[in-house]
């Protein structure tokens, strides 16, 4: 039985793959994937919790990461017409400045001025080490941190709201506590909003693991629910990408994989370019 059920696993995970490559041909990413691996061909220092250490989930998180930096290059390319030149970048939750160095290195010297913000001090660590200034910080006190001015051409932010206690108040102070012309931000894609808390969820009895901010997912919400809390908190939406990782199209037969997608893991992830906007905002009187 245990040799079927590893043989079984090794089946769904290489249909996973296929679904990967099959949507990220679709949905035009697979060029930025090939360019975004010369440019870090191993993931292994990503993330503090765990290794990206197969080949399923190195296909799983280059497919992610394209799709992060094609929507911070769409959001870099609007500054054009505002003429502004060698922007500043601050990436809210940066776990190992990786984004940071795919960024630089597409535009290709153009100057990009960058900061780093995490609440981890080993994530500080790993970007400091890549050269990037980094500000040990939790996300929704930046505003008044010491080392921080408040100032940026650009917010980054990928997969990390989803981790914060309070979503709206952070996304809030953010449109009004700070300058910025825009904040890209992206979540975890899915077609039904819910409560994470995965770790409480399957708590076993008598279990006692501790776990932590960067492994932990507070509100899982559908793309809708997001736009809602963005508008609410001070935002307008200027460009919004729902990225899947299997293929939309319903005539292709991978498509199919959006149900074990489902049960495993997300849907994909869900990406938008904010514009501030208080017109909805200044409504709500209890800020």
């Amino acid at each position: 039985m245990k040799v079927f059920n590893g043989i079984l696993k090794n089946i769904v995970f290489k249909l996973l793959e296929y679904s990967l490559n099959s949507a990220s041909k679709e949905q035009g990413i697979n060029k930025l994937k090939a360019d975004l691996k010369k440019i870090i061909p191993d993931l292994n220092g990503q993330y503090t919790s765990f290794k990206i250490d197969s080949g399923y989930l190195i296909n799983k998180v280059r497919s992610q990461h394209a799709f992060q930096v094609s929507l911070a290059q769409n959001a870099i390319s609007l500054l054009d017409d505002k003429e502004i030149k060698n922007p500043t970048l601050v990436d809210i939750g940066d776990s190992s400045g990786v984004h940071l160095l795919y960024l630089n290195a597409l535009s290709k010297g153009d100057g990009l001025r960058t900061i780093s913000v995490n609440l981890d001090p080993v994530a500080i660590e790993k970007i400091k080490k890549k050269g990037f200034k980094a500000i040990q910080s939790r996300a929704e006190t930046l505003h008044c941190h010491p080392d921080f001015t408040g100032k940026s051409d650009i917010f980054l932010s990928y997969e990390m709201v989803e981790h914060l206690f309070d979503p709206v108040s952070f996304l809030h102070k953010m449109a009004t506590k700070n300058e910025c012309n825009y904040f890209v931000i992206t979540v975890p894609y899915l077609h039904q909003s819910r409560v994470g808390l995965h770790q409480v969820r399957h708590l076993n009895k008598g279990e006692d693991r501790a776990f932590n901010a960067e492994t932990t997912h507070i509100f899982e919400l559908s793309p809708n629910d997001w736009d809602l809390i963005f508008r609410f908190s001070g935002w307008r939406i200027v460009k919004s990408v729902r990225y899947t990782q299997y293929p939309k199209s319903k005539i292709n037969p991978l498509s199919l994989l959006r149900y074990i997608w489902r049960k495993l893991d997300f849907d994909g992830f869900y990406g938008v370019i904010l514009e501030k906007d208080d017109s909805i905002s200044k409504r709500y009187q209890d800020w």
